[in-house]
């Protein structure tokens, strides 16, 4: 069942999502070349405590998961496209990161994901993540009162099939708001004109995932949650929670970087 939010409640979770926002700007500062995914995590911790949220990542266990999430910050590496758990892993130069992080404020939720380098990058891995936020932005450009859930599906696969990339298949974005998911699902290819039609007053995460060799297939690690490309080619993510407005789609985790 999609629950339609009010402008009100659309305007308290735009507060959560700057929090979000704030969270990311300050992980993609910090990370720098001997940095560890656990400081990250204290970094993105730390902005949680300051604007009084709650994390809606730590200890979260869904279906398929061995244990809860023990991160505030989804942190995946190189080959990894999402769900990464924070380790003391330590940056290296030419790393390409993807930080995925949600925040709960007065019972509304956020949640938002970038891809950035670190170091010195390469030319392959900046266009990676290039696509992945075309991608994102083709989405949030579909995602318009009349349209259809198919119609944002179909703008990212086609960003992410013309550039030449592949999809992890069954994953994609969600419906979002007093829980981090909600209906309804938002895949990440689809066929235009299909599917629920968009309504003023849902808000979904949508969240483009790019595998760099062109191929589908991943695989889950030993720790159950951080998912790997199979080719062992590189892997890039981008997302933002959106609202669907009659004056337009409204970006609620927008970033000030």
């Amino acid at each position: 069942m999609v629950e339609l939010k009010t402008d009100t409640s659309i305007d308290a979770m735009y507060e959560a999502g700057q929090v979000v926002g704030r969270a990311l700007t300050a992980v993609r500062k910090a990370a720098d070349v001997g940095v560890s995914l656990l400081e990250l995590d204290e970094v993105a911790h730390d902005v949680l405590r300051e604007a009084g949220a709650t994390s809606p990542f730590l200890g979260y266990r869904p279906s398929f998961a061995p244990t809860p999430f023990p991160a505030v910050l989804c942190a995946s590496v190189n080959d990894a496209i999402v769900h990464g758990i924070p380790t003391r892993y330590r940056l290296r130069d030419g790393d390409l990161v993807s930080a995925d992080f949600g925040a709960e404020l007065g019972g509304w939720v956020g949640d938002s994901a970038i891809s950035f380098t670190v170091g010195t990058p390469r030319e392959a891995d900046l266009r990676l993540i290039e696509a992945a936020e075309r991608a994102l932005d083709a989405g949030i450009a579909a995602a318009v009162v009349g349209n259809r859930i198919g119609d944002i599906a179909h703008a990212i696969g086609t960003v992410c099939r013309t550039a030449g990339y592949g999809i992890p298949d069954g994953f994609g974005g969600h419906g979002i708001g007093r829980r981090m998911h909600e209906d309804p699902g938002v895949p990440n290819e689809g066929r235009p004109g299909r599917g629920m039609k968009l309504r003023h007053g849902m808000v979904l995460a949508i969240e483009p995932m790019v595998i760099g060799g062109g191929t589908d297939g991943y695989h889950a690690d030993a720790d159950g949650w951080t998912l790997r490309t199979n080719d062992g080619s590189r892997a890039a993510h981008a997302e933002h929670t959106v609202a669907i407005t009659e004056a337009g789609p409204r970006v609620l985790t927008s970033r000030n970087d």
